[in-house]
């Protein structure tokens, strides 16, 4: 259950709210834990001792005169609608009022102790109601959703790689973080009522079930965390070794996270620190391939050709009413195009080709290995429930086909209607990207004949890379408006579409999202690499479009421009998003801070400061990892599919990340509530996702060397002509057809392999026949390379195989009915039979 979704008009899972839900009541679920006696850091990052601090969320043992608090309902009131509201606004007030007692009383059904406090002024109130759960409701939603317990401690095995070979070297290992309190792992298996003498630790009901044990257990509960041995919460635990900036270079205490957050948001950053580990090599090659560009800028035959050609080379206009220009002129954009255009890209290429699917081959194993030591190996959702959402606006009920009870229904047929009309929508968003592109394409065009007028020769010889710069930063905005746009569209079409459960709905809206997204950000790139200057005609019958003639690569070639356009996207997009995360969360937590605390009244000490509840509340919601993966599976796109043209991209991508994860990490413990845990065995419909990418990049590197790269007119010239490529600039120069010559009285030369009539040449035919033999080889070689690795690294680590089939042997016999089996009469460490203990609450 998500942490938005506990009000009257939210909690809908109830058999009477079938109805729709309206958005101006609601509610928020948050962690909490009462004071204890010398003051807490509640749901900071504050020491216990420190003043003003508020403690994180204790999860702490109760009592059955102070029960524990695991979970937290809040909502606002707005009191000023009563004296102002009409007969109909008040009709809809009372419904609320009258939905959310309805869900109350369910929660009291069902066993859940409950504790309402109030903080009001004048105009509005807050209302917070503590929920504990006792022990007969813990066990019973354990045993329904089939939670794996711990039968046998053993010690952390948790390892790096790194780590490993610096020990081996004898290095000292910076990298390490002494955290305290490191959780041990279990061999665990499936929790059974009636074998409970066999877990670990059931002779104490108040630390039985783990935190994040809570948080799974039923849509209710959530677990608090409280003061370890070394006097830290886990919170703080947290902010002292993992979110603090001054610790960017250590390991992450993965266990840590998963202890307090809950596996999905522990995968999420053991994916994150694990694709910046492997950013750390191919950014070393990428740089080390521009380092060779740069040395090869200047040492290049063909550059110095064009250089030191003064006059030799007389290039036709650019546009209609454009002078002629030398080709000397542009010496410094060849030599700047020869930096990312060299045969140290086409290893690159192969490179990082090979270098990806590596990536995803280990990502598989070590997922699987989190996975096992994290109880989630053989995790398997159980029947889901009804979305909340759903359930309110579902127009009818219909039996369950497996449980055959009444639930909220919303016929398929529909549903399919609904998503045809939502595809309509997704692809004429895809078309106002591509009228975007169009205008992009017109200003650089335009643009460029602008500055080529210039009586400046400097600017008239850098038209076209001036128009591409400015034309990349139009298109930049034009990209982060749009995706604005299209998240709040595709949210309220993925609403609509009415999907039952809540991975169907995450499902739908992570598809709807990344089409758009990858048409948004790689239009330009793949409009630069694949379509720029090949359909510009030549000189007497250029094509245009919209009476704007088409634009041509610049005299560097594509290649470079790409490479500008790559970085710019890149870069700024997460110079951005990066001061986005800084700034706006400040912002909206002192707003959030100033609003509630300007509510409480003469009812509350000042100096006790506000309840750990309230604290907590004043934190802002959580709003789940969909952004955070999809801003680093782009970034990956990046990296990736165009590396060809940016061999920096890659290092852009690991100072990037390095900043990312102590961001995301601050984010989660300092600035947000404590999410609802939420179990899983992998990063989801991201993992098909990155895969298809990678499949995507090996076409796509290929037919950028093979068609917007001089590799192989360079290598066709050293085998038919030169070896040293003298001569080589004249090679790929046609020269202006006669009538177009005898118009202007003088003849020029244009980049192309054409003759002198205009028509393609043979040496082009020759060319284009090997650029697709290329093409076919490269993804060939690649494609069997990649599967010889997939064959050869097993996804699971053979230790691992070994563990699960001990875990499974350990689970057997623990919940094997026949004692004898055992060698035991039942009874275990002088304790009675689990069947026979009582469940109720302790006494």
């Amino acid at each position: 259950m998500t942490s938005e979704a506990c009000s009257g008009s939210r909690c809908a899972w109830s058999g009477t709210l079938r109805r729709r839900v309206l958005d101006e009541d609601t509610a928020v679920l948050i962690d909490m834990a009462p004071r204890p006696e010398k003051g807490d850091s509640y749901g900071s990052t504050a020491r216990p001792s420190e003043p003003g601090g508020h403690q994180a969320a204790a999860c702490r043992a109760g009592t059955p005169a102070n029960p524990r608090i695991d979970f937290v309902l809040v909502w606002e009131e707005d009191l000023t609608l009563g004296r102002q509201q009409d007969n109909a606004s008040r009709g809809k007030t009372d419904l609320h009022r009258a939905w959310r007692e309805t869900f109350l009383d369910n929660l009291r059904v069902a066993g859940l102790h409950m504790d309402q406090r109030d903080v009001q002024d004048e105009d509005s109130a807050v209302h917070y109601v503590l929920l504990s759960a006792p022990w007969a409701v813990l066990c019973y939603y354990a045993e329904d959703l089939r939670l794996k317990l711990p039968l046998q401690e053993l010690p952390n095995q948790a390892s790096n790689w790194s780590a490993g070979l610096l020990q081996w070297l004898g290095v000292p290992n910076i990298l390490l973080e002494d955290v305290p309190d490191v959780p041990p792992e279990y061999y665990s298996c499936q929790f059974k009522v009636s074998k409970l003498s066999r877990f670990l630790g059931n002779d104490n009901r108040d630390t039985f079930f783990t935190c994040t044990n809570r948080h799974q257990i039923g849509p209710f509960t959530e677990p608090l965390e409280g003061l370890r041995a070394t006097g830290l919460s886990q919170r703080h635990v947290l902010f002292r070794h993992w979110a603090h900036w001054r610790k960017w270079y250590k390991y992450q205490p993965l266990d840590h996270v998963r202890r307090y957050f809950g596996e999905k948001v522990a995968l999420y950053f053991a994916w994150l620190g694990f694709y910046t580990c492997w950013l750390l090599p191919v950014a070393v090659v990428g740089t080390l391939v521009f380092l060779v560009g740069c040395f090869m800028a200047f040492s290049d035959i063909p550059t110095q050709e064009v250089c030191s050609s003064t006059d030799s080379f007389e290039m036709c206009p650019l546009c209609l009413d454009c002078p002629f220009w030398l080709l000397s002129s542009a010496c410094a954009q060849v030599q700047v195009g020869r930096l990312f255009d060299h045969e140290g890209t086409v290893f690159f290429s192969s490179f990082v080709a090979l270098w990806a699917v590596l990536f995803l081959e280990y990502w598989k194993r070590k997922s699987a290995t989190l996975a096992y030591r994290w109880g989630c190996s053989d995790f398997e959702d159980i029947e889901e429930r009804p979305r909340p959402q759903f359930a309110a606006s579902a127009p009818m009920t219909a039996p369950n086909p497996i449980t055959g009870v009444d639930e909220p229904y919303f016929p398929s047929r529909s549903r399919v209607h609904r998503v045809l009309a939502g595809s309509v929508v997704v692809a004429m968003m895809v078309a106002v990207v591509v009228m975007c592109l169009v205008s992009v394409i017109l200003y650089r065009a335009i643009m460029a004949i602008l500055v080529s007028r210039s009586d400046n020769t400097l600017l008239a010889a850098w038209a076209s890379r001036i128009a591409s710069l400015t034309g990349s930063v139009v298109n930049l905005v034009f990209i982060l408006i749009l995706s604005k746009l299209y998240v709040a569209l595709a949210h309220v079409l993925t609403r609509w579409e009415m999907h039952r459960t809540q991975t169907r709905f995450e499902d739908a809206f992570t598809l709807k999202v990344f089409i758009f997204q990858f048409v948004n950000f790689y239009s330009s790139p793949i409009y630069i690499a694949f379509f720029k200057g090949r359909f510009v005609g030549y000189p007497g019958s250029y094509h245009s479009l919209f009476g704007v003639r088409n634009e041509e690569c610049a005299a560097g070639g594509c290649l470079v421009e790409l490479a500008q356009e790559l970085l710019v996207i890149m870069v700024g997009k997460q110079v951005i998003n990066n001061v986005q995360e800084i700034l706006v969360p400040k912002l909206k937590g002192w707003w959030q801070k100033f609003r509630l605390r300007s509510k409480r009244k003469v009812g509350a000490s000042t100096a006790a400061g506000p309840a750990p509840w309230e604290a907590d509340y004043e934190l802002l919601p959580c709003e789940g990892l969909f952004d955070e993966y999809l801003e680093m599976v782009l970034q990956f796109g990046f990296v990736t599919i165009f590396v060809a043209a940016c061999p920096l991209a890659p290092l852009f991508a690991l100072l990037n990340n390095w900043v990312e994860i102590r961001l995301d990490a601050r984010k989660f413990v300092c600035e947000r509530r404590r999410p609802v845990a939420q179990r899983a065995q992998d990063v989801g419909i991201w993992f098909p996702i990155l895969t298809g990418i990678t499949h995507l990049a090996v076409v796509s590197n290929a037919c950028l060397l093979a068609f917007s790269s001089d590799f192989l007119p360079r290598a066709y010239y050293r085998w038919t002509r030169a070896g040293d490529l003298r001569g080589f600039v004249n090679f790929t120069l046609a020269r202006a057809p006669p009538a177009f010559a005898a118009g202007q009285n003088r003849t020029c030369r244009y980049r192309a392999f054409r003759e002198d009539d205009g028509r393609y040449s043979w040496i082009y035919w020759h060319l284009l026949a090997i650029r697709l033999a290329f093409v076919i080889v490269f993804e060939h070689v690649v494609f069997a390379i990649s599967h010889a690795l997939d064959l050869l690294v097993p996804d699971i680590p053979e230790s691992v195989e070994v563990k699960v089939k001990r875990e499974y042997y350990l689970a057997k016999q623990a919940l094997a009915e026949n004692e004898a089996l055992l060698g035991t009469s039942g009874v275990k460490d002088g304790r009675p039979p689990a069947s026979e203990m009582n469940l109720g609450p302790q006494a």
